[in-house]
């Protein structure tokens, strides 16, 4: 049976593959996004968001180069450049997991969990479109800093470990709460989804509401991947299971993939705004291509009043779907 070191080793490294994977992802995902926000047929009308979108997208992708040449670097310490050192690969790590850089890395991941959950709260906002909703997660994200700056300082000790005695105690508590930040965002803005998707279809029918209240809908807004894979990363390190730098690993990098999912989704005009998943503009365009657009009136204009008349009822609901209802 594998000992604790190998499996806790293997997991790095696998995890180490795995992050290459998905930075390529992230590259691809980033440079897309920033072509529709330079050269997309709305990048007049949504300036300062795409600004905005543009500042956000770049410093997901900072972070994340950090951490992912940072876990590269000291796996090559670690098994290649030192891999005749006393006592092996455990007490290279047990020597060494405070070494500066480990720490830039991070103070890169708390950096980069900070800028996604707050991204992630305010699409919370977006979806529900009341701040209302906003105010616990909100509370979540300020303890989230603070334990986050002290993970980052009791992990960079000397002789200090991630994995072990007080930071990872403090890291547990971190962790613990993000997760508990991200669940509650996520279950906020599928149960909106969802019950969006309900009324939607019953105006506007399957095919023309799956756009905006479909599967890929709920799993990219609610950011769902980040969520659980945080949610597998906090479950094995709260039990000090060596996989937990596995699933460290996937979380870290969806920190960065998921946003810039919601990102792209909203500059390819498929993503929710805050005038809700579709405004009137969405409602009328979605009936036309329903219908296959609007034909010359027949029969004393029965067809003109029956696009018309289907249009202003989709709008109304979507309208009371997006109004949030007064206390």
């Amino acid at each position: 049976m594998a000992d604790t070191n190998s499996i806790f080793q293997n997991s790095w490294y696998i995890g180490n593959n795995f992050n290459a994977i998905l930075y390529g992802i992230e590259l691809a995902l980033y440079f897309t996004s920033v072509w529709l926000m330079l050269h997309g047929r709305e990048r007049r009308d949504r300036g300062r968001s795409n600004r905005i979108f543009l500042v956000l997208s770049t410093g997901l992708l900072c972070m994340i180069t950090i951490f992912l040449i940072v876990q590269a670097m000291f796996g090559q310490e670690m098994w290649i450049l030192n891999e005749g050192y006393p006592g092996g690969t455990a007490q290279y790590f047990a020597d060494h997991a405070a070494v500066w850089y480990e720490t830039l890395g991070s103070a890169s991941s708390v950096v980069l969990s900070l800028m996604s959950d707050a991204f992630l709260i305010y699409r919370t906002y977006i979806v529900w479109n009341d701040w209302r909703v906003a105010i616990f997660p909100s509370v979540l994200y300020c303890c989230s800093a603070v334990l986050g700056i002290m993970t980052c300082y009791y992990s960079g000790k000397p002789n200090a470990d991630f994995f072990l005695g007080l930071a990872a105690n403090i890291a547990l508590s971190y962790s613990s709460i993000v997760i508990g930040l991200n669940f509650t965002c996520t279950v906020l803005i599928c149960v909106r989804i969802l019950w969006v998707s309900g009324r939607l279809k019953q105006t506007l029918g399957r095919e023309a509401s799956r756009t905006y209240t479909g599967a890929a809908a709920l799993i990219i807004e609610s950011m769902l991947p980040y969520t659980l894979f945080g949610i597998a990363y906090v479950a094995t390190l709260g039990v000090n299971h060596p996989t937990s730098i596995l699933f460290l690993s996937l979380y870290v990098m969806f920190t960065c993939i998921s946003p810039q999912m919601i990102i792209l989704r909203v500059l390819l005009g498929r993503g929710w705004t805050k005038n809700g998943a579709m405004g009137t503009s969405l409602a009328f365009r979605s009936t036309l291509a329903h219908h296959g657009g609007v034909s010359e009136p027949t029969h004393g204009g029965s067809a003109t009043a029956i696009h018309l008349q289907t249009i202003s009822k989709a709008a109304s609901s979507v309208a009371d779907v997006s109004t949030p209802a007064k206390a």
